[in-house]
C-alpha cells in the first residue's frame, strides 16, 4: 500500500520549507534512508532522507514550490500502484476514522502572529500514513555537501527558465555559489570573433520584461527567504524586547598583541572572536541573566554557553552557534570560529549549528564598523558588538598615550537586567579585554 511521507519538522519553530532539487524522480526506486530531496528552510539548505524503501510514486511539489510542515512530500509504494495520496497533500495529519480510512484533519500552521489558518472540511483517503509533521532526529538531515552546485531556489528557477542546466555553470559566489549574475551571463550569445553585437542586438539581450516593472520605473522583487526570515525575526525582537545599549572603549593593545603571539607560535590566524568570546565566558558566569532566556514570567538560566557568531555573508546576516564554548580553548574556538563561518558563507551548516545561541557575539569591525545598536536575537537576553579598533589618543592618569581603541557595544533586555547590571558587565568584559592573562590563566 501507498504510504506518504510529509513534510517534518527539522528545525525549531519550522513551519514551512521551499523544494530546492527532488534526488529522486517520479517512478524510480529508492532505499530507505536516502537523501531524497533538497529543502531550503529559514537558515538552511538540507538534505531530507526517506523514510521508506520503494518506488516513488509521487512528489508533493514542483521544485521552488513551498511546503509546510505537514504536507505531503512525497508518496513511496510498490512500481504501477495509484500515488492516491495527491488528494490529502493539504499539509493535514491523518488520523484513521470508524471505518478503518484515514481522514485528513484541518491542521494549524503557526505563523508569526500565531494565528490559525482554517482549512476546508477533511477528505477521506484509503492511504497508509506511517509518518506526519513529526521532528526527525537532527542526525538524519544533512547539510548539502560541498562539492554539489550551491545556489538558492531563486537562482536555481532562473536556470530553469532559461532552460541551462546549472550542473554546467561555474559559480563566482562564495564557495563557488552560482549566483544570479552567473545565470545571467551563461544565457547571453557568446560574442563572434569577427562581428561584434550591434546596439539593437545588445539592447535586446538587456531587456527587462516591462510588465515586471511599475509605471514609475522602480523594480519590485521578492525578498529570498532567509531575508523574510531575518526581517521576521528582527520585528519580532526590536517589538517585543525593551532595548538597552550601552556604549564603551577598551584599549586593544593587549589584546591584539596576544593576538599576534598565538597566532604566531601556532601558525594559524585567531579569529578575534575567538578571544572575545574567551573574555565574555567569565562576566556569564557572574552575570547569569546575560546567558539566559525570558519565557513568561520565568527566567531560564541556561547551564550551557553557546554562543552565537553573527556571520556577514551574501545572502543576509547568519548566526552560527559554538556549542559548549566554556569547553574550548582558544585555538578550539578559533577553529569553530573559522569552520562555521565558511559554513555559514556556503549554506552548509546542519539547523542545530544555526539554533540555540545563549549569548551572541557580533564583530561588525570585520566590515569596519564601530558603536552600534544591535538588535537581541529572539530567546536570549543580550548581544555584545565588537567593532574595528582604531589607533587614537587615550589618556592614562594625566598622560596622552596613543592606543588601539576597540568600541563595544552591548544591548539587553531591560525586563531583565537593569543599568547597574548592564555597567558591572560590561565593566568586567573590558577588564578582560584590557588584560587577556585574566581569563586565558583559567
Amino acid at each position: 500500500m501507498a504510504r506518504e511521507f510529509r513534510l517534518p519538522d527539522i528545525g525549531e519553530g519550522l513551519t514551512e520549507a521551499e523544494i530546492v532539487t527532488w534526488l529522486v524522480a517520479e517512478g524510480e526506486h529508492i532505499e530507505s534512508d536516502q537523501p531524497i530531496v533538497e529543502v531550503e528552510t529559514d537558515k538552511a539548505v538540507v538534505e531530507i532522507p526517506s523514510p521508506y524503501a520503494g518506488v516513488v510514486l509521487s512528489h508533493g511539489g514542483a521544485e521552488g514550490e513551498t511546503l509546510a510542515v505537514g504536507a505531503v512530500l512525497v508518496v513511496i509504494g510498490e512500481a504501477g500502484e495509484s500515488a492516491v495520496a495527491e488528494s490529502s497533500s493539504t499539509g493535514a495529519v491523518a488520523e484513521p476514522n470508524s471505518v478503518g480510512h484515514v481522514v485528513d484533519s484541518a491542521p494549524i500552521v503557526g505563523t508569526l502572529s500565531e494565528e490559525a489558518e482554517t482549512i476546508q472540511p477533511p477528505v477521506e483517503t484509503n492511504v497508509e500514513q506511517t509518518r506526519t509533521a513529526e521532528a526527525l532526529p537532527v542526525d538524519k538531515v544533512k547539510a548539502l555537501p560541498v562539492d554539489k552546485v550551491k545556489a538558492l531556489p531563486l537562482v536555481r528557477k532562473m536556470a530553469r527558465d532559461a532552460g541551462l542546466d546549472i550542473e554546467t555553470i561555474t559559480g563566482t559566489g562564495p564557495g563557488r555559489r552560482v549566483t544570479r549574475e552567473d545565470v545571467e551571463a551563461a544565457t547571453q550569445p557568446a560574442p563572434s570573433p569577427t562581428s561584434p553585437p550591434t546596439s539593437s542586438e545588445t539592447v535586446a539581450t538587456e531587456t527587462v520584461d516591462e510588465e515586471s516593472i511599475p509605471a514609475g520605473g522602480d523594480n519590485r522583487t521578492q525578498m529570498s527567504r532567509l531575508r523574510r526570515t531575518i526581517a521576521a525575526n528582527m520585528s519580532k525582537s526590536w517589538a517585543e524586547i525593551p532595548h538597552v545599549t550601552t556604549f564603551d572603549d577598551v584599549d586593544a593593545t593587549r589584546l591584539l598583541e596576544v593576538r599576534t603571539a598565538l597566532s604566531d607560535r601556532h601558525q594559524i590566524k585567531i579569529p578575534v572572536e575567538a578571544l572575545v568570546i574567551q573574555a565574555v565566558l567569565p562576566a556569564l558566569s557572574a552575570f547569569p541573566e546575560f546567558n539566559s532566556t525570558l519565557d513568561g514570567d520565568e527566567l531560564v538560566v541556561h547551564r550551557s554557553h553557546d554562543i552565537g557568531i553573527a556571520v556577514d555573508t551574501t545572502d543576509g546576516l547568519i548566526v552560527a552557534v559554538i556549542k559548549d564554548a566554556d569547553a574550548r580553548s582558544v585555538l578550539e574556538l578559533a577553529e569553530e570560529v573559522r569552520r562555521l563561518g565558511e559554513g555559514a558563507r556556503e549554506r552548509t551548516l546542519t539547523l542545530d549549528e544555526l539554533t540555540g545561541q545563549t549569548f551572541t557575539v557580533s564583530n561588525i569591525g570585520a566590515v569596519g564598523g564601530g558603536h552600534g545598536t544591535p538588535i537581541i536575537p529572539y530567546g536570549t537576553t543580550a548581544i555584545l558588538s565588537v567593532g574595528r579598533a582604531r589607533t587614537k589618543p587615550i589618556v592614562y592618569d594625566g598622560d596622552l598615550a596613543i592606543a588601539p581603541v576597540m568600541p563595544l557595544s552591548i544591548s539587553y533586555d531591560h525586563r531583565v537586567i537593569d543599568g547597574g547590571t548592564g555597567r558591572r558587565f560590561m565593566a568586567l568584559v573590558m577588564e578582560n579585554l584590557e588584560e587577556p592573562a585574566l581569563f586565558l590563566a583559567g
